[in-house]
């Protein structure tokens, strides 16, 4: 892709596509790259000798782990930042904050289990962009306030969740396993072949009986049962899989 077409895509932040979401990223990473990252500081130690998710991402350039950290990560910023209370536009802004943040920190990324997981340092920088967005809120509020303003703004602080509460945490937690299945569930889905995949689909999500299910596929109805075992242990496998990377 033309740095032009990143350009374009660039200044579009809409989250019709997270394809376009993660071009956009990772144009902002290569500016990141151009202004944080000399040459010269590419050496051995930022090439992973690990397999871990964590440490690929601090090669800037392995734009497949990338891709992977944003499939797995966008939807649950953004779906924490919405239910903490922020509009689809603040909650945009959050991923993107919150997605620059972690590239910057990933070359000197070291895990230490001691220190804490790095599932709560990513709570803490996603909880940190959400603070910033309420402060720039309550910024644009007071520049432009009036009584109408201040029964809106009330109305709209008690959907919010503040930030550093413990319902904060809990959501967190909950949007985390949520995340992890569904991330899992697509990257199974890539990985199978289709009409197994729709056999699991509509054995688990559509609720089909399993005779239904041979029927419209004609096939054996332990074919079915097959097909949902082997798609479930996928899919297990992947979730425990992305816990370990991150936890």
């Amino acid at each position: 892709m033309s740095p032009s077409n990143l350009c374009i895509i660039y200044y579009d932040t809409s989250f019709a596509s997270s394809d376009r979401l993660f071009i956009y990223f990772l144009f902002a990473n290569s500016v990141l790259n151009l202004h944080y990252l000399p040459m010269a500081q590419l050496t051995d130690e930022l090439i992973p000798t690990r397999t871990t998710l964590l440490e690929r991402l601090k090669d800037w350039q392995d734009d497949s782990s990338w891709r992977d950290f944003f499939d797995i990560y966008w939807k649950l910023i953004y779906g924490v930042a919405i239910k903490g209370g922020l509009t689809k536009e603040e909650a945009q802004d959050v991923v993107q904050e919150t997605m620059l943040t972690v590239a910057k920190q990933m070359p000197n990324f070291k895990y230490d289990g001691k220190a804490g997981s790095f599932k709560s340092w990513l709570l803490n920088t996603t909880r940190w962009r959400i603070t910033d967005q309420f402060r720039k809120r309550e910024a644009l509020a007071v520049s432009h306030s009036s009584s109408d303003d201040a029964d809106i703004g009330t109305r709209t602080a008690d959907k919010m969740i503040d930030p550093a509460s413990q319902d904060m945490n809990a959501l967190w937690e909950a949007e985390w396993e949520r995340n992890l299945l569904e991330a899992a569930i697509m990257k199974v889905k890539r990985r199978l072949d289709p009409q197994k995949y729709q056999i699991f689909d509509f054995s688990v999500n559509k609720e089909w009986p399993p005779e239904k299910i041979a029927a419209a596929f004609s096939i054996p109805i332990a074919q079915v049962y097959l097909a949902k075992h082997r798609a479930t242990a996928m899919i297990k496998e992947e979730v425990e899989k992305m816990n370990a990377e991150t936890n």
